[in-house]
């Protein structure tokens, strides 16, 4: 009994860690906008984050 109940709780406390876990999408990733891209980084340009307008 007393090991079942210490293996729920290993459960119970991976669930949280795993839960946890967040990404982020943003800037040059390609999967925001170029004009949204340009409002979260504060540029002044969405030009750098247009697919067609980057240097390489």
């Amino acid at each position: 009994m007393k090991n079942l109940k210490s293996i729920i709780s290993l459960f119970v406390i991976f669930a949280f860690i795993l839960s946890s876990c967040a990404y982020q999408t943003a800037g040059r990733s390609g999967k925001v906008p170029p004009g949204q891209a340009k409002k979260i980084t504060g540029s002044k340009s969405a030009k750098p984050f247009a697919p067609g307008q980057r240097k390489k």
